[in-house]
């Protein structure tokens, strides 16, 4: 069977964001269709990325050497952090320095020139996926730029210290009320992901009239500074033609 859900994760996450939300509901129609239901509500679940995480999806889906050569630069930093080396630590940071240039550089390659914020959400990103695995594990479906709030180079994945061990045995629970704690759980957590999708639906719609009523202002700012230099044009012009009769009354006069 063809799987549904990564088709429509491999092109809304590296198409350019302005079509995503019509071409979703196009696949999820389709989905339908198929009779793949269980897809279709999980491709209607994804959400719009924004520009800056959209640059990065495109990035690492079109060279996929991206990923394994931050995996590879991750783990060495990783290393290095854990032994302590000065030397190696140094070494290894402007290796990332780089490393988060040059994957910036490429990402925009083929792109219009970008505003300083997107560029700076990418570098962000890039940065913080060779400390955190998190969004290490996401690159290629992130909703949202990244930012590393650590410090140094980043903590290796499970490197939490395992919990205290006690020979003390828990006492035990009666069944029924384990279930019933289980059902409320359950409820609890239904709850939350339908008001975590309420509140995602409502945010991507009001991101998309932003984004509409911005190309809209950049639109009528255009014409606006194309009518203001025919307007310059117009003036220099009458100030040249006021010159000149101007010269010409003055020689008559004289």
């Amino acid at each position: 069977m063809t799987d549904l859900l990564a088709e429509a994760k491999a092109e809304l996450y590296q198409a350019d964001p302005d079509g995503f939300m019509s071409r979703r509901q196009e696949l999820v129609a389709a989905a339908r269709e198929a009779g793949q239901a269980a897809a279709a509500k999980q491709i209607g679940a994804l959400r719009k990325p924004t520009r800056s995480a959209w640059v990065v999806n495109r990035l690492v889906r079109h060279d996929p050497e991206v990923t394994e050569r931050l995996a590879a630069l991750a783990t060495e930093l990783r290393g290095a952090g854990q032994s302590m080396d000065g030397g190696r630590i140094r070494e290894l940071s402007a290796a990332r320095a780089r490393l988060v240039d040059e994957l910036t550089r490429q990402a925009f390659d083929d792109l219009p020139a970008p505003p300083a914020a997107v560029r700076e959400e990418v570098t962000a990103t890039l940065d913080a996926a060779l400390a955190d695995p998190e969004v290490a594990a996401n690159l290629g479906t992130l909703v949202r730029a990244a930012h590393w709030a650590g410090f140094g180079l980043g903590a290796a994945p499970d490197s939490a210290p395992p919990p205290a061990k006690t020979n003390k045995p828990a006492p035990a629970e009666p069944s029924a009320e384990r279930e019933r704690r289980h059902r409320e759980k359950i409820m609890e957590a239904e709850r939350a992901v339908a008001e975590a999708d309420r509140a995602a639906d409502a945010a991507n719609a009001a991101e998309q009239q932003l984004e509409d009523a911005v190309r809209r202002l950049e639109a009528e700012l255009a014409q606006a500074r194309q009518q203001l230099a025919e307007a310059r044009r117009r003036s220099y012009r009458a100030e040249s033609q006021q010159r000149r009769a101007g010269e010409t009354l003055g020689r008559l006069r004289g």
